[in-house]
């Protein structure tokens, strides 16, 4: 780390009682005079040998008063005195002895001795990144980010440094370069057959060589090795650039944080600019914790927001004992912007235009929607557990103006309902039991099913069944090849492709890696559609959801962009088969240089009954004056956007395009890769190192269809950096309840574990006397009697502090209430808490909050905690950290798995999955002064007025409570309380059942 002193310096830190590189404070206890030693050199090796002389004389007080002759001599030359006089050499430093003392601490010299020099050692032969800062500034939805990281090899050997970076998918690599002694080393893009052959050659020469290149399921890892010499710096700087799409009505800005190892200065700053204006911003993190809160400040107004994440090096320590940091995992930026009446926005730089179009304010469209599930024999167990799971929800959604059939497939396909049939009520709870009974066996017969699903669209539309103006989907859920019937790839997609007629759209969605996901990429785009990979997790079924709500709800079909033929030129794609909710359209181009001084452009598209027009226009001018804030805005964005978009579309397109079209488009899509360094599928970016460096490495962008098992190849020695490994959770602590206590206001105290005693224990015999064996067995059956304890005690449900009292509190069981159970609303403050009791566990299997404003939905079970806002969920596993701040609500969850949902002002609800006796969600509420008066529920009731009985004469422990007219024993008993997570603490509460 910057700043580290050497060995000497440590050594004065010692004897003054601190060291700081362990962040531990060591004072010397009884401290008294002691003989000097006889040793009164100013070199090091003399000081060595006095705090030896302090150790030994801690140790052997009487018998080792001054430490000479034999023992003297064992101990200079002992192993790690050996190594402390080789740490003080490196240094040269000398030293006057220190005045002896002597301590009660005997142990403590030894091992702070000890700990100075595996510190030492370790910094010593580590290569630190002692600054590591990223910057990234989104104009109107581009976002630029550099990453740049500073490294010191801090050993005196040769170390090799190793840059690591995630970036998300869609983005493409502009820049990449190291600075090593002053001399600037930058990646060159070249075409990716060129770069190619530069690794061959390297790998012929012998020389050591990688292709750097990874694939996850958001992101994409970018990962570089060079030789450092010792004590030599180097600066690694990464540029990205990517266009952030509207998905479920939000920009989503991904940034992963995984430094390893503690960094001295670290900051992270996101500037945004929307011209349109910043209707809502929101944070979230799978870090933070409570003591990284304050590092991260958020600032906005109309069109600009600052993020900035800036933890100190205490911040970023897992605890003050160990040198490890916390930082690993994901800063979210979500927003989304204002929308005109147009529905459309031009803006305009240096140039060129862009036009982004999503209207609000109109109605879905009906839809006519065919699912085709596989349910071969390769999607039996989870996958075809998840995707019934999906499906039932999926049905659950679909509107009642809808028509809709299902069609599954293995060897043969098979159709639910000779037609389509309207979503009602009735037909869906049909579906859903048909869904639920789906079982996975046989091949893959995907030809028949397609056209099987064509052929029932057809039909329909022949006798005139499908409504005017409704949109006809098909969605093919699969996870593996063609195996049965007609197994050619070429063929099915020529097959679909002629059935399908430009009528439908197909929406494609491969399960899996097993899966040719070029294969359904085609198939899709061939169709008006698009190809989604469904990872294997533990969120299959949500990952189904949300593309189902992407294409939910059609808005408009046939959508096209106009613009003067004298004003624009090298326009993108400008007409959309279809628009759906959530969404938006991008549109940029050029403007002729003699073009007018206001940009018009009309928008066209059909609703079911009829064709609609907006009209947008836009001020050159007035635009580009619009951009140009140096601190928000990097130069020339909107040329770079315009390429940036028109590459992905080009590259699309020559996924459906065949033979010299296909050369054609690729040709294009080269050509402005290289013109403005990207890094794409066509390009490659070779790393450049110093001359006597054994690596040349080449940086590719990894292709969705590419087989997963070629994400990383790299060569040369072993990474040097500082890995964490995970905290390990002690033992659940199971509790007995202790004596009793008062029946008003009993403290609190831990829980702890009751151990038997060894002296219960049989003495061990070889060959133990009957009679005396039936004698112990029996006392010690006895003793066991009388020290057992009736069963542990029970967390209950729910823990409700009173109102307007700070100790009394009721334990609430909901025992006698079958089904899904209203628990708590109060329409002031807009929130609802449901849940369902699972008597067997006495805990709930599942509690949803909903709130009105923001609008969200927070469904646990003892899987997952589910987030749904806009259409849009989130699946987080228990214990998993998360922050989560948007306008309204704040979300929590620590590593004991306390999800807390809160905002200042309104009451704080917390969820728990308590994984002791009694397994099961836990629901506990906080700042409960804040219910409104119209506050109800099984639970809410109990913030209206409560009145209290007169305890029993013969039992203080028993009162009565009535409740909105209702009665309600209540019982004084000894419960767990879980609210500070496991184990949990005894607690004293009225009981109550429901």
């Amino acid at each position: 780390m910057p700043g580290v002193k050497g060995p000497g310096e440590d050594f004065a830190l010692f004897r003054r009682g601190t060291y700081p590189h362990s962040n531990l404070s060591l004072p010397f206890f009884g401290i008294h005079s002691c003989p000097q030693p006889r040793s009164t050199g100013r070199s090091s090796f003399a000081y060595l040998r006095s705090l030896w002389f302090l150790a030994c004389r801690s140790q052997f007080p009487r018998t080792c008063p001054h430490v000479g002759g034999t023992a003297n001599k064992l101990l200079i030359h002992s192993p790690l005195a050996v190594k402390f006089r080789s740490l003080l050499a490196d240094t040269g430093a000398t030293m006057k002895p220190p005045r002896p003392v002597c301590t009660c601490s005997k142990v403590l010299v030894l091992l702070s001795l000890l700990a100075i020099h595996q510190t030492t050692t370790a910094q010593k032969n580590g290569v630190d990144i002692y600054s590591l800062t990223v910057d990234s500034r989104v104009s109107s939805r581009f976002a630029h980010t550099v990453v740049t990281s500073r490294v010191v090899n801090r050993a005196n050997t040769v170390q090799e440094a190793t840059f690591q970076m995630e970036l998300p998918k869609k983005a493409f690599i502009t820049n990449f370069s190291m600075i090593i002694d002053g001399m600037t080393y930058p990646g060159i893009i070249k075409e990716k057959a060129e770069a190619q052959a530069q690794y061959s050659a390297a790998v012929a020469k012998g020389k050591s060589a990688g292709l750097v290149k990874a694939t996850g399921r958001n992101m994409e890892q970018f990962q570089v090795s060079v030789s450092v010499a010792p004590n030599a710096k180097i600066t690694f700087e990464l540029v990205y650039e990517e266009l952030l799409k509207r998905r479920l009505g939000v920009y989503e800005l991904l940034l992963k944080v995984r430094p390893q190892q503690l960094v001295k200065h670290l900051q992270m700053d996101i500037h945004i600019f929307e011209p349109q204006g910043i209707s809502f911003l929101e944070t979230e993190s799978t870090f933070m914790t409570n003591q990284l809160v304050d590092a991260l400040t958020t600032w906005q107004n109309k069109t600009k927001a600052h993020i900035r994440f800036k933890p100190t090096l205490s911040q970023q320590q897992k605890s003050p004992e160990q040198q490890e940091t916390v930082l690993d995992g994901n800063l979210i930026i979500r927003y989304d912007v204002d929308r005109a009446i147009s529905g459309g926005s031009i803006q305009i730089e240096n140039g060129y235009f862009v036009h982004y179009f999503a209207p609000e304010g109109l109605t879905a469209m009906p839809k006519n929607v065919v699912f085709v599930i596989d349910k071969s024999g390769s999607m039996s167990g989870r996958k075809i557990q998840q995707t019934r799971e999906a499906l039932i929800k999926i049905l659950d959604d679909l509107s009642p103006r809808d028509q809709f059939n299902l069609i599954v497939f293995s060897t043969e396909a098979i159709q639910w309902r000779p037609s389509l049939v309207p979503a009602s009520a009735e037909n869906v709870n049909k579906a859903r039991s048909f869904a639920a009974s789906i079982q996975a066996l046989g091949g893959t017969n995907i030809n028949d099913a397609m056209l099987m699903a064509v052929q029932l669209l057809d039909s329909s539309n022949q006798e005139e069944r499908l409504p005017d103006g409704s949109v006809s989907l098909i969605i093919l859920l699969t996870d593996g090849d063609p195996t049965v019937g007609e197994t050619n790839p070429r063929s099915i997609q020529k097959n679909v492709r002629e059935a399908v007629s430009g009528r439908y759209s197909l929406f494609c969605l491969g399960f899996g890696f097993d899966v040719s996901y070029a294969f359904l990429e085609k198939l899709a785009l061939d169709n008006g559609g698009l190809a989604r990979r469904i990872h294997e997790d533990s969120d299959s079924a949500l990952q189904l959801q949300d593309f189902y709500q992407e294409v939910a709800n059609p808005l408009l079909t046939a959508v096209t962009f106009e613009y003067p033929s004298n004003a624009v030129e090298e326009v993108t794609q400008n007409n959309f088969r279809l628009l759906f909710k959530g969404s938006e359209m991008v549109v940029a181009g050029k403007l002729q240089d003699q073009g007018p001084d206001v940009l018009t452009a009309t928008v066209s598209g059909k609703l079911p009954t009829q064709n609609i027009t907006f009209q947008t226009e836009s001020s050159v001018a007035e635009q580009e004056a619009e951009f140009q804030s140096p601190k928000y805005i990097f130069h020339n964005f909107m040329e770079r956007l315009w390429a940036y978009l028109t590459i992905q579309q080009l590259l699309e397109q020559t996924v459906s395009a065949s033979g010299a079209d296909q050369q054609a488009l690729r040709t294009q899509a080269l050509n402005l890769s290289l013109a403005y360094s990207f890094v794409t599928p066509l390009t490659s970016m070779v790393v450049t190192k110093p001359e006597d460096q054994e690596q040349s490495q080449v940086a590719e962008k990894p292709v969705e269809g590419e087989s997963r098992n070629r994400n990383v190849h790299s060569a040369g020695a072993a990474v040097s950096r500082m890995n964490f490994r995970p905290g390990v959770l002690s033992p659940r602590q199971v509790g007995f309840p202790g004596p009793p206590d008062a029946p008003d206001h009993a403290a609190l105290h831990p829980f702890r574990r009751l151990a038997v005693s060894p002296a219960l224990a049989p003495p061990a015999t070889s060959n133990p006397d009957p009679a005396v064996s039936r004698v112990m067995n029996t006392k010690i059956k006895e003793t066991t009697m009388t020290a057992q304890t009736p069963a542990p005690i029970q967390a209950p449900s729910a823990i409700l502090p009173l109102p307007g009292q700070s100790v009394e509190r009721l334990c609430v069981d909901p025992r006698h209430r079958q089904g899904p159970v209203n628990l708590l609303s109060d329409p002031e403050q807009g929130v609802e808490v449901t849940g369902q009791y699972e008597r067997e566990k006495a805990g709930f299997s599942w509690i949803e909050v909903t709130f009105k404003n923001p609008p969200v939905r927070v469904h646990a079970s003892p899987e997952h905690v589910v987030v749904t806002r806009n259409r849009r969920s989130s699946a987080y596993k228990w214990k998993e950290t998360l922050f989560s701040v948007m306008p309204g609500l704040k979300m929590t969850m620590d590593k004991t798995g306390l999800l807390l949902l809160s905002d200042p002002d309104r009451v704080t609800i917390g969820l728990l999955f308590w994984d002791g006796h009694g397994e099961g969600l836990r629901l506990l509420l906080r700042d409960t002064d804040r219910f409104s008066s119209h506050v109800g529920g099984t639970l809410g009731q109990f913030y209206q007025e409560v009145l209290w009985g007169s305890p029993a004469a013969s039992d203080d422990g028993r009162r009565m409570l009535r409740v909105q007219g209702s009665d309600h024993s209540a019982t004084r008993e000894r419960r767990l309380d879980y609210q500070e997570g496991p184990p949990g603490v005894e607690i004293s509460c009225w009981s109550v059942e429901l």
